[in-house]
């Protein structure tokens, strides 16, 4: 059995931290504990080999906790994308600071949740577009959590700094259900993944609220514009919960690319992460 990294999942305690994004309705399931104890169940069952932590609050300290989780995880949590300012001028100086901190050397991406900023074209802005360059220099892989609306920036941005590496996080969550804004969706899509040096994670995609064939179709355009050898894999643990159990969630997603040769399935389970986050074959 070809193995598989989940590359996309979170790990959170509302006792010790605030979750603002959590507060919203039908998301009381989520406020417990997530930790690695759970993580470490819900991988065994599902034959999930390796996965990559990502941040889930605007907190450098969030980020250290997740370096230090993964150092202590035998192997299990493989790299972490954790966030930092992108807007300030010394991320050079916090990336430092990160990567001389305990599991430092497992930092492997930057991720801002600027799905929540209003502003459409807030990658657009000269602060932030330097910020992105910072991190690629640092050598990190860029996530990106955008809605549909704000692939456009995000294209602009990709487009400007193609020496660095992107990921574009959930597919920019495709607004199913809306004709018109589907359409739209599609068309940025396709002008995103003109881009080579941008990757896009198969995640997120059961809590949209949408039905098998409509997130089939979703997936077959993801197909198309960015081949199996651009798809990630991941699961968005503990979000997906929403939706059903870990082992569920991994196979509803393998079963969406279940006509892909054998080599195409090997590139997407887990080659294309380790190429893209520099883990496992590939660090």
């Amino acid at each position: 059995m070809t193995r598989i990294i989940d590359a996309h999942h979170h790990l959170w305690n509302p006792a010790q931290r605030e979750y603002p994004w959590m507060a919203g309705p039908g998301l009381e399931a989520l406020r417990r504990p997530f930790g690695l104890t759970d993580l470490r169940a819900e991988t065994t069952g599902a034959s999930v080999s390796e996965t990559i932590l990502v941040q889930t609050v605007s907190s450098v300290a969030e980020t250290q906790e997740f370096l230090d989780v993964a150092a202590g995880s035998d192997g299990l949590v493989a790299a972490v994308v954790g966030w930092v300012d992108l807007a300030v001028p010394e991320i050079e100086d916090v990336v430092a600071q990160l990567r001389s901190s305990r599991g430092g050397e497992l930092l492997a991406g930057i991720r801002h949740q600027v799905e929540d900023e209003p502003d459409v074209d807030w990658l657009l802005r000269p602060e932030v577009q330097r910020g992105a360059r910072a991190v690629a220099e640092q050598g990190l892989v860029h996530d990106l959590l955008v809605r549909w609306d704000q692939l456009p920036a995000a294209c602009a941005l990709v487009g400007s700094l193609p020496e660095a590496s992107f990921v574009l996080d959930h597919a920019a969550k495709p607004p199913i259900g809306d004709f018109d804004a589907y359409v739209r969706w599609a068309s940025h899509i396709a002008e995103l993944a003109a881009r080579p040096n941008v990757s896009c994670k198969l995640s997120g995609l059961f809590t949209l609220g949408a039905g098998e064939a409509e997130i089939a179709r979703a997936v077959d355009h993801l197909l198309a514009v960015f081949s199996p050898h651009r798809l990630i894999f991941g699961t968005d643990w503990p979000v997906s919960t929403l939706a059903g159990s870990y082992a569920e969630t991994v196979g509803r997603t393998l079963d969406l690319v279940a006509e892909l040769s054998t080599t195409e399935q090997a590139a997407f389970r887990h080659q294309n992460a380790e190429r893209t986050y520099r883990v496992g074959n590939s660090s």
